[in-house]
């Protein structure tokens, strides 16, 4: 076998470290904007739930909606920086999000605004895949550690200042603000990318856009996701309703996989990459991490305002302790990860943390003192670190170039996936747990003093602001949030153990020291071995 030439970076079409550093700068301004959209809005939901008359049903649509359009288009998004201009492609993901903040902020209702929230996932769902994609087109993934501490900083910093900084707006301006918060950050990620990014625009005269396999896609998962977020509330389990949802998402999915299989002739997710064990495997573990641990977590917010009564900012607060353990294992892991190209213990023990962390929070309740839910956090924090970007580079380190941006992107999809049918199903088991929960109470509440029969009657079934509230009645919606939101992290628990079995079936490959593959770089100096 032929050794494959050493190459300058620049003969290798790759970046020197400056000039990855001035890209960097732009991509991790549009990352910062996609990840505070949903962190600055996460300790603002029950204020704005409250003032546009929602309901629980309507708290989680307002997460589900952004997750549901960044989900179906992710794949869509990587499939257009294989084709296409990625900076042209990042900068208008950055320009539908503007405009989905824009109408989110004036909406008049919860309709406008799930239906802005749309928009804005549309944008979402391009930053998130696309600026993955970019970085795995500079930089090696032997080096891709050596940013990773980059990376992981501005997923701390849009993780810490988001809940705090909605916090603070919904406490003072209001929260409309947490949606035009992001429009300078965005404007200013727009023209820094402008001035900064330069990549090489790969000509292809025979680009064809499935657009056929793309609505199907965003069909079987949009089908999929309503039944979940709207059963046990709108419609029974077992019902007509129910049948027919699933048969649909079946059917509508079915037919998908036929189009991306045999018809579509450059398909959104090219089947063939599943041929590869250990993007199979990722791909299952990005599913279950994602419904794990979106689907828990993003109920945290509303577990501290509701159980607990704390404010806005004081919750948002609370999200340090996660985002600490977070950020310290993203930062040691890539450097350790760079240094040695050793990854997979690293995927390993931090699928054990994440299960640790969701075990420990399944046991808090109203009553759990906030010192220990913090400790539960950051383990669970240590652990998200160690994973989830790791899951990303796994994938990256097997597929070609030219299959950077689908291959990167069908994690995406899939942990979106995964999150986004944990949010909406564990959303409707906490509405109906705090549903049954509070009806239970206040029965015996009226009945041991029946005095207080008439405030009694007088709540909703909206996400009510306990602080308002009568101390008896107070009490028991305290206790509803508190054991539901418990009872959540005991349903995503199974799911993150099914997680760490997928990461133990990985095969460790050392990790690649060019961008490009090995059997690439062969065929591009020896075209005709």
């Amino acid at each position: 076998m032929t050794q494959a030439p050493t190459l300058t970076p620049e003969q290798a079409g790759e970046m020197t470290h400056r000039q990855v550093l001035e890209a960097l700068s732009g991509l991790l301004l549009a990352m910062f904007v996609a990840m505070l959209s949903s962190t600055i809005v996460s300790n603002a939901l029950p204020t704005i739930v409250d003032d546009l008359e929602g309901s629980q049903t309507g708290y989680t649509w307002v997460v589900v909606a952004t997750m549901l359009a960044m989900t179906a288009t992710t794949p869509i998004w990587g499939k257009f920086a294989d084709l296409f201009d990625k900076k042209l492609l990042v900068q208008t993901a950055l320009v539908i999000f503007s405009i989905g903040s824009l109408i989110a902020g004036f909406a008049p209702s919860m309709e406008v605004l799930i239906g802005a929230r749309v928009v804005q996932g549309l944008g979402v769902g391009g930053l998130t895949a696309l600026v993955q994609v970019v970085i795995a087109t500079m930089v090696s993934p032997r080096e891709r550690g050596r940013y990773s501490g980059y990376i992981g900083a501005v997923f701390a910093l849009a993780t810490v200042s988001g809940p705090l900084v909605g916090g603070v707006l919904v406490d003072t301006v209001g929260w409309r603000w947490c949606f035009f918060a992001g429009l300078p950050v965005a404007a200013l990620a727009f023209v820094v990318l402008q001035k900064t990014l330069r990549l090489p625009v790969v000509k292809r005269d025979d680009v064809s856009i499935d657009y056929l396999g793309a609505f199907l896609l965003v069909g079987g998962v949009s089908i999929l996701l309503i039944w979940v977020s709207l059963g046990g509330i709108n419609f029974d389990w077992v019902s007509w309703t129910s049948g027919l949802l699933v048969a649909a998402a079946i059917a509508v999915t079915a037919a998908a996989i036929h189009v991306e299989a045999n018809v579509a002739k450059d398909p959104v997710i090219p089947l063939r990459l599943f041929k590869d064990r250990t993007l199979t495997l990722a791909t299952i573990a990005s599913v279950l991490i994602g419904l794990a641990m979106f689907g828990s977590t993003v109920y945290l917010s509303l577990y501290f305002q509701r159980a607990k009564d704390m404010s806005p900012t004081e919750a948002g607060l609370m999200s340090i302790c996660m985002v600490g353990g977070l950020l310290v294992s993203s930062i040691v892991s890539g450097r350790v990860i760079s240094a040695t190209g050793v990854w997979k213990r690293w995927l390993v023990g931090g699928m054990v943390a994440v299960i640790l962390g969701i075990g420990l929070l399944s046991t808090i309740d109203a009553q759990t003192p906030l010192w220990r839910t913090g400790i539960f956090m950051a383990v669970l924090g240590l652990g998200l670190g160690a994973t989830m970007q790791n899951l990303v580079l796994a994938v990256q380190n097997t597929i070609a170039l030219s299959d950077m941006g689908a291959g990167s992107s069908v994690v995406a999809f899939f942990r979106s996936l995964g999150g986004s049918v944990g949010i909406a199903a564990l959303g409707a088991v906490l509405a109906h747990q705090v549903a049954d929960a509070v009806k239970d109470g206040l029965t015996a509440l009226v009945t041991a003093h029946p005095e207080l029969a008439e405030q009694v009657a007088h709540q909703t079934g909206g996400v009510p602001d306990v602080s308002t509230m009568p101390a008896p009645i107070r009490a028991i919606f305290e206790s509803a949030y508190g054991d539901a939101t418990g009872h959540i992290f005991l349903v995503a628990l199974p799911f993150a153990v099914g997680a760490l079995i997928a990461v133990l079936f990985i095969k460790e490959v050392p990790l690649r020291t060019s961008v490009k593959r090995e059997d690439e770089l062969m065929a591009e100096t020896h075209p005709d071995a």
